[in-house]
Parts: C-alpha cells; structure tokens; sequence
C-alpha cells in the first residue's frame, strides 16, 4: 500500500502487535499494484478472465464496487489507466528516484470500467480493456480489517494509521477514547483535534504525493470525470465515520466536490468532515462538533510563501 504503518494496542495476550503487523504485511502482499506476485497485479496481467482470489481480495473488490456507488463515480477502481498515463508508474517513493526526477508522463490503453466488474464468491474478473487500482480504499478497508482481528484475539482497545487513514476501536492508552490530530502540510500545528472511541478518520489531499512530468506538477489525485490529476480548489478534506474505507472514499470525493459544494455527497452517510481551500480557509459540517468535545477547530491557517492558488 506504499504508506507507513503505526498501531497501538492496550492490553490484551502478548504478541498482538506482532499478530497486527503481520496481518498488515500479508494485506500489501495481496493488495499492491507495485508487487507483481500480489493477487491484484494477477488480476491486472488478465482481464477478461475469470480469477479466484482470497477472501481478503474479494472484500476489496466488494467494497470497492459499493464506493463506487455511495461516491457516485468519484472513486472509481478501475481508473488505473488514468493514473499510468499521468506518470504514477512505480510505487511514490520511488517516483523521485530512477529515470530521474522528472519522470515522463505514461502510456496506457486501459479506460474505466467498474459497472461491469463481476464478482461471485471468490471469483473476479475485470473486464477486458481495464485494470483495478484499489488505491486509499486499500488502506481504509486493511486498517478496519486488521482493528478488527486484534480485538477479536482479545485487545481492550487499537488504534491503526495506515498512511494518515486512522481506525480505532475500545479503550485508549489513558482508558478513555482515542485523540486523533487533523493536519495540513502548510501548518505545523493541528488543525483540529478530535475524539472518538469507534470510528474512523480519513484524510485527502493535493499537496502530497506530487511529482513533476513534463515540467508540470502532479499529484496523485485523479478525477475520474477528466482522467487528468483533479484541479479542484479544495486542498484537503477530512472525514470522521464508522469504518475506514468509508472514510476514505468519502475524504476523496469531497476533496474532489471543490469549495462550492463540498459536502453535499454526504447527506444520509452520518459522516461529518472538514475542508480547506487554496486560501487556507477551514469549512466543517455543523455535526463535527460532537467530535471536538471542548477542542476547537481553526477557522484558517496561513499559506506557504510563494504557494500559487
């Protein structure tokens, strides 16, 4: 999933860290695009053809296919295609690295495709002409389902960060709930400071994973509408809900909703968020309060000089 990893567990046997980090290892093993053995670049070497896949893979798809319908198409998992041609070819870290750092834009044939993805029980196939990239889903739905296991083999309370995608369950290291801090690269403080004891906190944003094709800045943020990197003036997004691949997905398509709009997809979700614009201001749903408890959130922070809007 190329992202850091960061888990606390409170009590419980010994070794469950161990038991979460493994659980997290064997996920990328199956999940990754930039691991040719994992079972979705097999999916990508043959579509078209029917494949079975683990449990574990065919929940992805599974959730992958209803976050394409609760985002009405922001998210869309066959948009690979897309993020080739713009340049992400190899795992981020590696983008600055070899053939240089200005990697060319790319090349691909394959186009979108996710209404005629089929899955039955354990058996996937793409259809011919697309490929499936999980993308921030991956991360959402492996820290709900790592959270769950390790509370399952008797922890009082986790907390999983998968890339800035946080799931936490039970009881926090001072036995109450869990803190969770909303940050912006433009700022060294946190924007908000949140608390919750079941739930999940997903962040979105343009500023990071960037690199530079053809002398023009990218990121990783593809709009399934343009196929291009999204231009929306929202810089980040932030959403607090049940289940992280929820939040994710939901993060996404309110970043790509733009300042006008924002959270207009998230009517009968229950899920609160935040926004920032490219002049710094901060925008929340009124029901992010209940989040805050006696914290608060900034109303605006300062961009960096020389940042264009």
């Amino acid at each position: 999933m190329g992202s850091d990893c960061h888990i606390i567990v409170v009590g419980g046997p010994p070794g469950l860290l161990d038991v979460a980090l493994h659980r997290v290892d064997d996920l990328e093993q199956r999940w990754s695009r930039f691991i040719p053995t994992s079972e979705v670049s097999r999916l990508n070497e043959h579509p078209g053809v029917p494949m079975r896949v683990s449990a574990d893979t065919a929940e992805l798809v599974r959730r992958a296919l209803e976050a394409w319908h609760l985002s009405g198409g922001s998210y869309d998992p066959t948009v690979l295609g897309a993020v080739l041609r713009a340049g992400y070819d190899r795992s981020f870290e590696k983008l600055g690295e070899e053939p240089g750092p200005d990697p060319a834009l790319g090349t691909s044939p394959l186009q979108l495709g996710a209404a005629r993805i089929e899955i039955t029980g354990e058996t996937v196939r793409l259809p011919a002409g697309t490929g499936f990239d999980p993308g921030g889903i991956g991360k959402g739905l492996a820290a709900d389902l790592v959270a769950e296991d390790v509370m399952a083999a008797g922890a009082e309370g986790v907390c999983v960060n998968l890339g800035g995608d946080v799931r936490v369950r039970g009881v926090g290291p001072a036995d109450g709930g869990w803190t969770v801090a909303v940050e912006h690269p433009w700022s060294d403080e946190p924007i908000a400071v949140l608390g919750l004891t079941d739930g999940a906190v997903a962040t979105s944003t343009t500023l990071r994973r960037q690199w530079v094709s053809n002398g023009e800045q990218r990121h990783h943020l593809i709009d399934p509408a343009t196929g291009l990197p999204s231009d929306t003036d929202l810089t980040l997004a932030t959403v607090v809900t049940g289940q992280g691949w929820v939040a994710e997905v939901l993060a996404k398509a309110v970043l790509l909703r733009g300042a006008a709009h924002p959270f207009d997809l998230l009517g009968g979700t229950g899920a609160q968020a935040l926004v920032v614009d490219r002049a710094g201001a901060v925008t929340t749903t009124p029901g992010l309060n209940e989040f805050l408890g006696e914290a608060y959130h900034r109303t605006s922070i300062e961009q960096p000089r020389g940042h264009a809007t």
